[in-house]
């Protein structure tokens, strides 16, 4: 009677280890119908949705959550470019307090910006603005008025016809002028630029002598 009792008593406990995972032994995973704790020292350790393993440790005994994470994938259709770059030369200047500024449109006036909105220039006897339409305009000297310092206007034709390089800085050959007046607006990265041929300089700004130039060519 006895051994009866002694055999009975150790049923529960054989069966309470059975229903633990060994070690080293598979504890969780989608489709996984055994047990999802283990035993001592060892901790159910997530792997992947599909498998969680009993491994060294000491710590919660429950499986984590076998949920597969949602993974979102680029559309490959979907472009965040908002057209082609168009091409040819960047037009920038190499003095302080404009250092790398760049010329560019700005609603239909030549400014000096950012590099990131730097407009695309094609160079000749005409300079022209390349858009990434295709289109171009043209950039050209408003010479009227009698003050030294010039607007530069954009334009569908070109009124200005004696641009050139001298090396990689811009100048106009008939006369040849090479320096330009850089101004600032009610913008901090944004100056207006005009061609520069005395010493006057707009009402009420502190405006910089400067030269623009091609992207260096060394």
């Amino acid at each position: 009677m006895k051994l009866i009792v002694a055999i009975a008593a150790a049923v529960p406990f054989a069966c309470t280890a059975r229903a633990q995972s060994p070690a080293w032994g598979q504890c969780g995973g989608q489709g996984w119908s055994g047990s999802t704790t283990c035993v001592s020292g060892y901790t159910c350790t997530y792997s992947n949705p599909y498998y969680s393993q009993c491994l060294p440790g000491v710590g919660p005994t429950t499986v984590p959550s076998t949920t597969k994470p949602t993974t979102t994938i680029p559309n490959p259709t979907t472009s965040t470019s908002s057209g082609p770059i168009p091409t040819g030369s960047q037009i920038r200047t190499v003095q302080d307090p404009v250092y790398h500024f760049y010329l560019q449109n700005s609603g239909g006036i030549p400014v000096l910006g950012p590099e990131a909105s730097s407009g695309r220039f094609t160079l000749g006897s005409t300079i022209s603005l390349n858009n990434a339409s295709g289109s171009k305009l043209y950039l050209n000297i408003d010479n009227s008025g009698t003050q030294s310092y010039k607007s530069l206007t954009f334009g569908s034709t070109a009124t200005t016809t004696n641009w050139g390089l001298e090396g990689d800085t811009i100048i106009t050959t008939s006369p040849r002028q090479l320096n330009f007046i850089a101004c600032p607006t009610n913008a901090s990265t944004i100056y207006n630029v005009y061609l520069q041929q005395g010493n006057d300089a707009p009402a009420g700004k502190t405006c910089t002598l400067v030269t623009l130039h091609l992207p260096c060519l060394c």
